[in-house]
């Protein structure tokens, strides 16, 4: 590892000083017209020790993407990272970080009850076949359970 600041942020964290799951802020950036974009890193599996298989993470990011905005307006864009350990959820003008801890657990309470994966097909999908409600399901289930460590990002 180089001692050198890189330009990504999560780039500069070190993954093996964290303690998933956790929810932390990663980023702010400032529109020129004052418009801030919150990005919050969701981790959800260990880095480097565990990860979340395709399908279920794919699940869960058409889930999330469609159903946190049921509460609030402010989503700008829920991503998969590609280590497979967790979501970016990017927010605009929201800079409650309680408010945002709340958005997702509001947000997977509602996988839970889900009956279907959103555009879950090839029309709205670019890899349709690639699915799994019930994967998503745990990890919501699983993520839910350890509501309590959220806060806490380093172990």
């Amino acid at each position: 590892m180089t001692d050198q600041k890189m330009n990504v942020e999560s780039f500069n964290l070190d993954h093996t000083k964290v303690k998933a799951p956790y929810v932390r802020l990663a980023d702010i950036k400032e529109g020129q017209n004052g418009d801030r974009i919150h990005k919050y890193d969701l981790r959800i599996c260990q880095p480097n020790k565990d990860h979340m298989d395709m399908p279920a993470l794919h699940s869960l990011e058409h889930l999330m993407a469609e159903l946190s905005r049921n509460h609030t307006d402010k989503v700008v864009d829920i991503s998969p990272m590609g280590c497979q350990t967790g979501f970016y959820i990017a927010m605009i003008n929201h800079d409650d970080y309680d408010g945002v801890i709340t958005i997702i657990e509001q947000t997977l309470n509602d996988v839970l009850e889900a009956t279907e994966v959103p555009a879950c097909n090839e029309m709205q999908c670019g890899w349709a076949a690639s699915h799994s409600l019930e994967g998503a399901q745990e990890l919501a289930r699983n993520l839910l359970a350890k509501r309590s460590e959220w806060t806490e990002v380093f172990a």
